[in-house]
């Protein structure tokens, strides 16, 4: 273990953002217990001031920060009052005196912003009027992906904030923060929070299972998101990470779930899993944008350790059956993919009859084809060759034995193989 604390590259962004004049509100989002929390924190403990106030939504605030240091505050915080427009309005207005106050200005941050009925409208107007007053204030909101994308920053806030997105952590973030090897990697995945448990795979499954997917679908979906049937959703989740790295038509799906209705609600709530930074599905690379909306999705889950934990193998087990370690080979590149790409990237698989590739990354009249090989087994070179008389030049890369070291390709980010 590293015996000085990791720091994560989004934590000298939020720095950047906090040294300019407070143009845009700033968002930082992400899947659960990826460390949004704990950058903020340490962005905020290596500011060149103190003078910022840090809200968790959730919780009652008892901190002593400036502007918000008195008994009477203290009292006053630790009452049971409902998270409300009115209470957010009352926290921004003793933000907005303090800042007042201040030489080098005011920074209020706010933990769990979807929590907080109808936030973004109230937002919006706070924020309008810092900015005709010139007010140097910066506001740092966190929270979940979906909710934030999808119940404000692209309807009431949209250019009005700037988003620094966190994702899972990719492999060589775990090998210098936690000293992970490849094989660690592949098996317990990129959660910071499950590293310490590893050598103990019992404890690190119950940490996976009840600290990060439970909280991720009861929280982060099914409180704050209207989902008719809950028990289908995690159906679905279930049967993503048993077929990570594999393709499933919609209609097979409705044949090994219960109650599974019809195939749009399905579609919903894989987007929904999606959003949540649990499993993504991809589409079929086609020449026509309905073809890819219409293609079978193929599951990828989003972290390697969402696809171990209800596995049932013990990571020595996993490494015995060559055929399910290669789909946790499969599954890591396609979520480094996912997780890397930048916001311009798109990402499918390709099939035509026998003929395969494994990854397809698009960005603009960009086009690289990649297969995966985790074994001295052939066959899929004839893919490539196949996707690219089909689709015209594009870069094809083979990744595993014989082609590109997966260590290598996993040091990169996605757009870095376009």
């Amino acid at each position: 273990m590293p015996t000085q604390p990791y720091q994560r590259q989004e934590v000298r962004t939020l720095l950047d953002r906090l040294s300019e004049p407070p143009r845009f509100l700033i968002f930082v989002a992400g899947p659960r217990q990826v460390g949004k929390t704990t950058l903020v924190h340490d962005a905020l403990s290596q500011y060149g001031h103190s003078d910022y106030h840090f809200v968790p939504v959730d919780q009652p605030d008892v901190s002593r920060a400036p502007g918000f240091s008195s008994a009477e505050d203290i009292a006053y915080d630790r009452n049971t009052r409902p998270r409300d427009a009115a209470w957010l309005v009352e926290q921004w207005q003793r933000a907005r005196a303090a800042a007042r106050e201040s030489t080098d200005g005011y920074i209020l941050v706010l933990d769990e912003i979807q929590k907080i009925s109808r936030w973004s409208e109230a937002v919006k107007g706070l924020w309008d009027a810092d900015r005709a007053e010139r007010l140097k204030l910066h506001v740092v909101l966190l929270g979940s992906s979906p909710l934030l994308m999808q119940k404000g920053m692209s309807e009431s806030l949209t250019g009005r904030y700037e988003l620094i997105r966190v994702t899972h952590w990719s492999f060589l973030e775990m090998h210098e923060a936690f000293d992970f090897d490849l094989e660690d990697y592949i098996y317990f995945g990129g959660y910071p929070g499950s590293a310490a448990y590893i050598r103990d795979e019992p404890r690190w499954r119950n940490y996976v299972n009840g600290s990060l997917i439970e909280p991720s679908i009861e929280k982060d979906i099914l409180m704050m998101t209207r989902v008719d049937k809950p028990a289908l959703l995690k159906q679905l989740f279930h049967l993503g990470c048993n077929y990570s790295g594999q393709i499933l038509s919609y209609d097979k799906m409705l044949g090994q779930l219960q109650d599974a209705g019809n195939t749009t609600t399905l579609a919903r709530y894989l987007e929904m899993l999606g959003n949540a930074g649990l499993i993504y599905g991809l589409q079929k690379y086609a020449g026509q944008q309905h073809r890819r909306r219409a293609s079978s999705p193929k599951f990828n889950v989003l972290n390697n350790a969402l696809m171990s934990a209800g596995s049932g193998y013990t990571k020595a087990e996993a490494k015995a059956d060559r055929s399910y370690w290669g789909r946790l080979v499969e599954s890591a590149v396609g979520a480094h993919l996912y997780n890397t790409g930048h916001p311009d990237c798109n990402l499918y698989y390709w099939r035509e009859s026998s003929r395969e590739v494994d990854f397809v990354i698009e960005r603009g009249k960009k086009l690289t084809a990649i297969e995966v090989k985790s074994g001295p087994a052939s066959g899929h070179a004839s893919g490539l060759d196949v996707f690219e008389e089909n689709f015209g030049k594009c870069r094809k890369l083979m990744v595993g034995d014989g082609g590109i070291p997966l260590v290598e390709f996993l040091s990169y980010p996605s757009e870095h193989w376009l």
